[in-house]
C-alpha cells in the first residue's frame, strides 16, 4: 500500500469541477435536473476523484516510492466506474503500486515507470471507482 484517503463528495466541489472541465450537463449542478435524470443526487464529473489529491500527503507518497519529484511527469490516467459517484458519497481509497519498471534509453538514461491504482469504496465497502495512473521518473543522462 502506498497510501489511503477518505473524503466526502461535496456539491460545491462537483460544481467547481463541472465549471473547470466545461461540463454543460445540468445534472452536475442542479439537484432537480439530477433527480429528473434518475439520479438520487447530483453525479460528480468523470474525473472528480482527483480531488482526493487534496486530502493525501503527496510528499510522503513521493518519499515512500523513492522518487525525485523534479523529474516526475504524468504518463497517463484512466478511470473505471462501477457506478456514478454522487454528492453525499463518502469515498475511501487505497492506492497501491501495481508495477514498477526501469527502462534504459539509447543514451543510457534510466527512467522508472510506475503504475499506481486507487480503488475507491463507498460507505458500504462497495467498489465505486478504480483510478489507474502511470507516473514516469525521467532518467538522468550519464
Amino acid at each position: 500500500m502506498v497510501d489511503e484517503v477518505t473524503f466526502a463528495v461535496e456539491a460545491g466541489k462537483v460544481a467547481e469541477f463541472a465549471r473547470a472541465t466545461r461540463v454543460e450537463d445540468p445534472v452536475h449542478t442542479d439537484p432537480g435536473a439530477a433527480r429528473a435524470a434518475g439520479f438520487g443526487a447530483q453525479p460528480a464529473t468523470p474525473t472528480h476523484v482527483v480531488v482526493s489529491g487534496h486530502h493525501r500527503d503527496q510528499q510522503a507518497m513521493v518519499e515512500r516510492l523513492g522518487l525525485a519529484i523534479e523529474r516526475v511527469v504524468v504518463g497517463s490516467t484512466r478511470w473505471r466506474y462501477r457506478r456514478p459517484v454522487l454528492v453525499g458519497d463518502r469515498l475511501h481509497g487505497v492506492r497501491r503500486l501495481v508495477d514498477d519498471e526501469q527502462r534504459t534509453s539509447r543514451d543510457g538514461a534510466v527512467s522508472r515507470r510506475l503504475t499506481l491504482e486507487t480503488v475507491f469504496l463507498d460507505a458500504h465497502g462497495t467498489p465505486t471507482v478504480e483510478w489507474r495512473e502511470v507516473v514516469i521518473e525521467r532518467g538522468l543522462r550519464p
